[in-house]
């Protein structure tokens, strides 16, 4: 993997020993990937974020101005570039991230930082575990998502991991070695990051920095573990959740691990589940007052939507159909919204309407089922209804970024250029981050024969996902192009100029080193 900054070769120990027996590749993947980035973005740093005469940051409260959360969101950034870019297991899909960025969104205004800066993502992995890294970036594999059986217990994983981002646990726990130099501080940085995502290949990062001695420290203590229970509680009564679903999920996952004591969950092993915090929970959950709490359909929606996707297209069916005959499903709505994309999946486009029919006679609404609906109609080579389906759903639902795209793509196909520019130039201006409307951008202007500004749209992109060397490039494209007048040039020139500035300021960082 080609990295974004240069690792010094006396660091490479490092990142080569990652790969460690038995670890799965995929896995061991996002991992190194995820390490590299973290690796390389300590050793990029300035000097000054390091105050202390052996190299290492005081965390605590005192020395927050030392690692500053522009630099821990800056580490983040970085680590989630790497992952959107590399990871074959990031989920690129709007619906489940726009559910999930909902769902944590409404968690962190309950929490100590209501107006903090937080990303939820999901990572394709059947495997029980979150993980929150730098910058309040908060990744959930598919398989926490599946196994929780309410919104509650999904939205008590989240809560604890939002707890261990705002009581700045990750940096705490690395301030723990202050004996420890520069290269151990790094050492430990990827390794707390690895037992987040795979303890398995923790122990590979552990073995290769010759960091024996942080095998003890990989999994948040037991101190951090219970604050971390204690605050997410808190998260979770005050955002009107069932406090119950906390030590309910826990609780179930440890009941597995005793049954299945050679499986045991990532999340229990990167997480320590004690009988003591387990009690605390429950504890908690008895000294509060009982209320009935209704999950949310877009819970059952996503749930769906993974499932539909498990397996073989023919095998998502028949699970479906019998969800659908038998009422086995907690929601009549989400195994008929499952059965559809099964078949939408299976290219069955007329059974997947005739289930889209049903689902809507249920009179029940969704961006998920309104993007199931546009999506159907793609499928069927009907660009001109999917338009239609898609901008009468966006006056309901007009934040849904799946909605957004789906009109966007449909337009492209139907080729209604100008309408599509005009829509984009909109949506730009209500958020100017993001890369995909860019890259649409770019896409039709090049349609449309306008080089000048599809370089420049496509730069944008590329700045936005951290390919600085990819969006100069594009600027420079732009510059050669004849169609740009004076003062469209006079931007690109300016914007150039500042990407370059961006860029050499990140070159003599690493030269500082």
């Amino acid at each position: 993997m080609k990295a974004i900054f240069r690792i010094p070769a006396s660091s490479h120990h490092i990142v080569q020993a990652l790969p460690s027996a038995g670890v799965p590749a995929r896995s061991s993947r996002l991992f190194r990937q995820c390490a590299c980035s973290l690796l390389a973005l300590f050793l990029s740093l300035p000097s000054a974020a390091f105050a202390q005469a052996d190299g290492l940051p005081e965390l605590g409260e005192a020395a927050r101005a030392d690692l500053s959360p522009q630099i821990e969101r800056r580490i983040g950034e970085r680590i989630m570039n790497e992952i959107r870019q590399r990871e074959p297991a990031y989920v690129e899909d709007p619906e489940i991230s726009d559910y999930l960025n909902r769902l944590g969104r409404r968690l962190v205004e309950a929490s100590s930082d209501p107006t903090g800066r937080f990303y939820f993502f999901a990572i394709r992995d059947n495997a029980i575990n979150a993980f929150a890294m730098f910058g309040g970036y908060i990744g959930v594999n598919t398989g926490t998502i599946l196994t929780a059986q309410t919104e509650s217990e999904l939205a008590g994983v989240i809560a604890h991991e939002i707890g261990h981002v705002t009581q700045n646990h990750l940096a705490r726990q690395i301030a723990k070695e202050k004996q420890n130099t520069v290269p151990m501080l790094i050492a430990m940085a990827v390794g707390i990051l690895a037992a987040r995502s795979n303890s398995d290949a923790a122990m590979g990062a552990i073995v290769g920095a010759q960091a024996g001695a942080a095998q003890a420290h990989l999994a948040y203590s037991r101190e951090f573990e219970r604050e971390a229970d204690r605050v997410g509680y808190q998260i979770l009564s005050k955002a009107g959740f069932d406090v119950r679903g906390m030590p309910d999920f826990f609780g179930r996952m440890q009941q597995s691990t005793r049954i299945y004591e050679s499986a045991a969950p990532v999340y229990l092993r990167s997480h320590p589940l004690t009988i003591e915090r387990l009690s605390d929970m429950q504890n908690r959950v008895r000294e509060s007052p009982y209320k009935q709490i209704v999950s949310h359909l877009d819970f059952y929606l996503v749930r769906a939507k993974l499932r539909a996707y498990q397996g073989t297209p023919e095998e998502a069916v028949r699970d479906f159909d019998m969800q659908v005959k038998e009422r086995k499903s907690v929601s009549l709505a989400a195994a008929r919204y499952g059965l559809a994309a099964a078949y939408l999946r299976a290219k069955n486009t007329q059974a997947a309407q005739r289930e889209l029919e049903s689902l809507l006679a249920l009179r029940v609404a969704s961006p998920l089922i309104s993007g199931l609906a546009g999506a159907i109609r793609m499928a069927a080579h009907d660009a001109a209804g999917a338009a239609s389906v898609y901008r009468e759903s966006l006056q309901r639902f007009p934040q849904a970024r799946s909605l957004v795209y789906g009109y966007a793509d449909a337009l492209f196909d139907a080729r209604r250029f100008d309408t599509l520019l005009d829509f984009l130039e909109s949506r730009l201006r209500q958020n100017q981050a993001d890369a995909r409307l860019y890259a649409i951008q770019a896409k039709t202007y090049a349609a449309l024969g306008k080089r000048f500004q599809q370089h420049r749209a496509q730069a944008e992109a590329y700045a936005l996902e951290g390919q600085l060397g990819a969006a100069i490039e594009q600027l420079q494209y732009a510059q050669q192009a004849k169609d740009g007048d004076f003062y469209e040039q006079s931007a690109v020139d300016a914007r150039l100029r500042e990407l370059r500035q961006q860029q050499a300021e990140e070159d003599r960082q690493k030269k500082d080193l």
